[in-house]
């Protein structure tokens, strides 16, 4: 005779982990209300010849008033505050928020640097940890998302630079075994092909470049060649890709070796 319920079948069902979007703009709102009212310090100065107008400058020592686009670029690319904690801590959720959509611009490592040079990381346990979030929501959301508006392969130069280490999001890369993270990782070996297989990172740090370079080639050749062959990759691409684990003749002389100027 068939078991009747009881009333333990009728369980609920566990609620479904948030969704990486969900995360992002959750991580956007987090930087929104720790860094609302934060101000440029009240000594900070830039030139007005070089930065901008003592009224820009002065909307920085305002709270939570927006500034205009090329405002914003400026105020980041600027690399002379006297104060550059406070100035980044102003601006960021504004900043973040250009960053996902797109409109800050194209040069990230930049982006990444000035986070670097605001000493971040000694900044209030609550305000570090608002910054890590929004860095690993990104990230996370890139990822798992088939066009994402920043590629995978730009966005691992801020968030590297950013945070003075490549090791924790390529570990995140290799946890995630989907098939768009699987795409971004070989869009990412065609825009950086050329520049490892010439023995060089292919962008400028100010980090370790022979170490971040021995980094990311041992992570491509190690954890690479599997995925991309699963998931049908390229003979092109998986050449590429083993042509990084040699070294002198044994590389130059491989008969897959593109036919680049390097």
């Amino acid at each position: 005779m068939p078991r009747q319920p009881g009333p333990t079948d009728h369980r609920p069902t566990p609620p479904r982990p948030p969704s990486t979007a969900h995360r992002l703009d959750e991580a956007l709102n987090g930087l929104s209300d720790t860094f609302r009212g934060m101000t440029a310090h009240p000594d900070e100065y830039n030139c007005p010849c070089h930065w901008g107008s003592a009224e820009e400058l002065a909307r920085l020592k305002t709270a939570d008033v927006e500034l205009d686009a090329d405002l914003l670029r400026r105020t980041w690319e600027a690399t002379d505050w006297t104060y550059r904690g406070s100035v980044l801590r102003r601006i960021l959720p504004q900043l973040a928020a250009a960053l996902v959509s797109g409109s800050a611009g194209t040069d990230l490592e930049g982006v990444g640097r000035a986070f670097a040079m605001s000493g971040w990381r000694a900044w209030p346990a609550e305000q570090t940890a608002a910054v890590e979030e929004f860095l690993h929501a990104w990230w996370t959301h890139t990822l798992t998302t088939p066009a994402p508006t920043v590629p995978a392969h730009q966005l691992l130069v801020l968030t590297a630079e950013a945070t003075g280490t490549m090791a924790p999001w390529l570990t995140a890369w290799e946890a995630t075994p989907t098939p768009e993270a699987t795409r971004h990782l070989a869009e990412a070996i065609d825009h950086w092909d050329h520049d490892l297989l010439a023995d060089r990172l292919p962008w400028s740090t100010w980090e370790d470049e022979e170490e971040w370079y021995a980094e990311l080639t041992t992570w491509l050749v190690r954890h690479a060649p599997a995925r991309l062959r699963a998931h049908g990759a390229p003979e092109d691409l998986l050449h590429r890709v083993r042509l990084l684990g040699l070294t002198g003749p044994a590389r130059w002389e491989d008969p897959h070796m593109p036919d680049h100027r390097y």
